[in-house]
């Protein structure tokens, strides 16, 4: 789980196991908002968390004209102000901050997710940064400086030491950050959205999350409580415009990397964001992978959800709902 606030923040030990107990504990010492929300490309979109785990209370959300938002590691993300605030307008009128800290999850193109081998880490923040920093200087379009680092520890499988960093750059946050903050909210917590969605998955084996929000698809592969593969892509078009060809060329060489790698295939596939035609790019991956493959509102992890937030999950508003599913005390 990338975790971005407005310092540069560490990981904690892992005190659970399994990949929820690993988002838990990157999260941890840092605020829990009742109230997330998410600004896409296509869609801005709150819910607020009761205070049991899984329960949603409220949720809201507003479409945005083509263009208001263009997901970029490098440019200006909010192309049209206006359109945004108005979309967040609506959102707040039925799910208000209430002045506390909110969750905001950004586009997957604003957080760069790396995972690099290391031989030793120091455990201070303020000793592991600039050694991250300068890994990453090769890697990132944008100076290694100007940038918010969240990072947490694994084990890779040959017990040699790993780390998963999420790296953004401090400028593009902002923009969506003062978004939020002419309403009068603040951003308690800043997440990646696919990273936000990792709780509702499987913990058990080898799961394949094929993600795509708007143009942009993200593959994700995790094996137990290790994070394997992380990738986004962006597409020619949109879900109902995209033909399966695309989509599997761009999974294809993350589950060669994967079996390569780890020495183990593929358990099962969780797909998301392909709207009427999640069917068809279903269909097109189980028969390419030759693995079980099924919506993500199907995965172990949904079973914690009550009713109401296992249907925002299926409306495609995935990243809310695993939210709800980590970032609790």
């Amino acid at each position: 789980m990338s975790s971005l606030t407005a310092t540069q923040s560490t990981s904690s030990q892992i005190h659970r196991g399994g990949l929820l107990g690993r988002v838990e504990s990157w999260l941890h010492g840092m605020p829990h908002p009742q109230v997330v929300v998410e600004v896409a490309a296509d869609r801005v979109a709150a819910a607020r968390c009761g205070k049991t785990l899984g329960h949603l209370e409220g949720m809201a959300v507003e479409p945005l004209p083509l263009g208001a938002v263009m997901p970029s590691t490098v440019e200006t993300n909010i192309a049209q102000p206006d359109a945004v605030r108005t979309a967040l307008r609506h959102v707040f009128s039925r799910i208000p901050p209430g002045g506390a800290p909110i969750a905001l999850l950004v586009p997957d193109l604003v957080v760069r997710v790396f995972i690099l081998p290391f031989d030793n880490l120091p455990r201070k923040a303020d000793d592991a940064l600039p050694l991250l920093r300068w890994r990453l200087k090769k890697s990132v379009p944008f100076d290694v400086e100007e940038t918010v680092v969240s990072w947490y520890r694994q084990q890779g499988r040959d017990g040699n030491l790993e780390v998963v960093i999420a790296v953004a750059r401090r400028q593009i946050v902002r923009e969506y950050e003062q978004a939020i903050e002419s309403f009068g909210a603040q951003a308690g917590v800043v997440l990646g959205s696919t990273l936000a969605t990792l709780p509702l998955l499987e913990e058990r084996g080898a799961t394949l999350l094929v993600r795509l929000c708007g143009k942009m698809l993200t593959t994700v592969i995790t094996s137990g409580s290790n994070l394997c593969v992380y990738r986004s892509s962006e597409m020619p078009a949109a879900a109902a415009q995209l033909e399966p060809q695309a989509v599997l060329d761009e999974v294809f060489p993350a589950v060669a990397y994967y079996q390569d790698t780890w020495g183990s295939t593929i358990d099962r596939a969780r797909i998301t964001g392909f709207g009427h035609k999640e069917q068809v790019f279903g269909a097109a991956l189980a028969g390419e992978l030759q693995v079980p493959t099924a919506p993500i509102g199907g995965a172990e992890g949904v079973l914690g959800l009550d009713e109401s937030a296992k249907d925002i999950v299926n409306q495609g508003l995935d990243a809310l709902a695993g939210w709800m599913m980590n970032g609790r005390p």
